[in-house]
C-alpha cells in the first residue's frame, strides 16, 4: 500500500474557482474526516435501522403478496470508509430468495453507502442527497456493507417469522446477532494461527484458542484478537505464510521434530518478530526434550520466566502476575527462548468452557488474563522488530483501516 500526502487548495488573492478546484477542495475535507474516523473507529450501526416483519403492501402484484415483507426503520450507520449512511424514513423490502437446494441457506440483508458522483443522473441539481442501497445476498457482507440482519431460510415459499428467542433464532426467523455496532477501534489487533497436527485435529485446542480471542477485547478494551484464526499444518512448509501472523499456537504431548528446511522456516518467522507459543503437559518428557533441541539449534536457550526481569511483559502487561497460577491443581511454568514461549501445564484448556463445566470463574479468568499477556507480548515483539526493518509487513494496529482511503488518494 502506497501512502500519499493530502493536498489542499492554496488560497491567495485572485484565485479563480472552477468546478474541479471546488470539488478537490471539498474532497480534501472529506478525506481528512474519513481518515480520522478509520483510524479511531470501526464501522457499524450508530442508531436505529431495526428490521420488522410487515404484511405485504396492498399495491404489490399478486406474486409478491406473501409473508416475506420487511420494513427497515430509520437510522444511521457508518461504513468502513467513514461515510455516514442515513436512512431518513422507513423502507419496505421484499425477500425474494428462491432456495432451490434441499438445505436451508443464509440470506443477508445489508446496507451500502452510494456516492452521488457514481450515479447516472438525467438532471443535475444544485444540491444532491447522499444515498444508499439495501441488498439481499446469499454471500456474507463485504468490507463496504453493513449487515442489518440475516435469515436462515428454508426451501420453498416459507413465511418469515419473528424469533421466539432473539439469542437463538430458529429457521426462517430474523437473526440480529451479527449486527456490528460502530465503536472505538482497539489499539492492537493480534493475528493468530493455530498449528495443526494429527493430535490437535482431534482435540479442543482450536476452540479454546478461539475462546481466548473472543473474550480478549472485553477484558482489555485496547487489545483484540483477529476474528479469523487460520489453521496451518505443522511443521511449517512455507515460511512466507507464517510471517503474516503475530503468534503461532501449538499444543499437545507429541515431540516436535523439524528437518533442516523446517527449522530454517521457523527461524525466518521468529526473525521477522513472530512468536511461537508451545504448550506441553508436565509429563511429556519427549516433547520437552524436542523443544529444548529446537531452541539450542536456534542458539536461543530456554530461560525460566522467574529468572527474567520481574517487569517482563509476560508477567506484567496488561495483567499483573506475581506468581504463575495453577490450573487443575497443576502449577504452570513458562520458559522463553527469543520468540519461543513454552508453557508447561494446562493453560489453554481453561481459555473456554470445559465439557463438564467444572472450571471455576477464577480459573478461567486467570487463564485468559495470562493468555492475553502472551498475545500482547507477541504483538509488541512483532511491532518493535519490524520498526527496525526497512521493508516491513504492516503490523496489525488497525488492519486495513486506512487501506481504502489511501487507495482513493492515489
Amino acid at each position: 500500500m502506497e501512502i500519499h500526502p493530502l493536498e489542499r487548495l492554496q488560497i491567495q488573492d485572485g484565485l479563480l474557482i472552477n468546478a474541479e478546484r471546488w470539488k478537490r477542495s471539498h474532497d480534501y475535507h472529506r478525506q481528512r474526516q474519513n481518515i480520522h474516523y478509520q483510524s479511531l473507529n470501526e464501522p457499524g450501526i450508530v442508531q436505529g435501522l431495526g428490521v420488522s416483519l410487515i404484511p405485504a403492501p396492498k399495491d404489490v402484484p399478486s406474486q409478491y403478496n406473501d409473508g416475506r415483507w420487511l420494513q427497515i426503520q430509520p437510522g444511521i450507520a457508518i461504513d468502513v470508509n467513514g461515510n455516514p449512511i442515513v436512512v431518513p424514513q422507513p423502507i419496505d423490502f421484499h425477500i425474494s430468495a428462491d432456495i432451490t437446494e434441499e438445505k436451508p441457506r443464509l440470506i443477508y440483508l445489508v446496507l451500502r453507502y452510494v456516492d452521488p458522483d457514481t450515479l447516472q443522473r438525467k438532471q443535475v441539481s444544485e444540491f444532491e442527497t447522499e444515498t444508499f442501497r439495501i441488498d439481499e445476498k446469499t454471500t456474507p457482507p463485504d468490507t463496504f456493507e453493513v449487515e442489518l440482519c440475516r435469515i436462515l431460510l428454508q426451501p420453498g415459499l416459507v413465511t418469515l417469522e419473528n424469533p421466539q428467542d432473539v439469542f437463538y433464532p430458529s429457521l426462517n426467523s430474523l437473526d440480529f446477532r451479527y449486527r456490528k455496532i460502530a465503536r472505538s477501534r482497539p489499539t492492537v489487533v493480534v493475528r493468530v494461527a493455530h498449528l495443526d497436527t494429527q493430535e490437535t485435529k482431534e482435540g479442543n485446542s482450536f476452540a479454546n484458542l478461539a475462546s481466548l480471542l473472543r473474550y480478549t477485547e472485553s477484558l482489555t478494551c485496547t487489545l483484540q484478537g483477529d476474528e479469523q484464526i487460520t489453521r496451518l499444518n505443522f511443521p511449517l512448509l512455507d515460511q512466507t505464510i507464517a510471517i503474516n501472523y503475530d503468534l503461532l499456537f501449538i499444543t499437545g504431548s507429541e515431540p516436535l521434530i523439524l528437518n533442516v528446511q523446517e527449522l530454517a522456516n521457523l527461524k525466518s518467522y521468529l526473525d521477522s518478530g513472530g512468536v511461537l507459543l508451545v504448550e506441553s503437559p508436565t509429563d511429556a518428557v519427549d516433547r520437552l526434550e524436542s523443544i529444548l533441541e529446537i531452541t539450542e539449534s536456534l542458539a536461543t536457550p530456554l530461560e525460566d520466566l522467574r529468572r527474567l526481569d520481574r517487569y517482563h511483559l509476560l508477567r506484567t502487561q496488561p495483567f499483573l502476575f506475581a506468581a504463575l497460577p495453577a490450573i487443575n491443581q497443576k502449577p504452570l511454568q513458562i520458559l522463553v527462548a527469543g520468540g519461543i514461549v513454552l508453557v508447561i501445564g494446562d493453560l489453554s484448556i481453561a481459555w473456554g468452557l470445559d465439557e463438564k463445566l467444572t472450571l471455576t470463574r477464577e480459573t478461567i479468568r486467570t487463564a485468559q488474563e495470562l493468555g492475553i499477556n502472551i498475545l500482547n507480548f507477541a504483538w509488541n515483539r512483532k511491532r518493535m522488530t519490524q520498526l527496525r526493518q526497512q521493508t516491513a509487513t504492516p503490523v496489525s494496529t488497525k488492519p486495513d483501516a486506512l487501506k481504502n482511503i489511501f487507495n482513493k488518494l492515489e
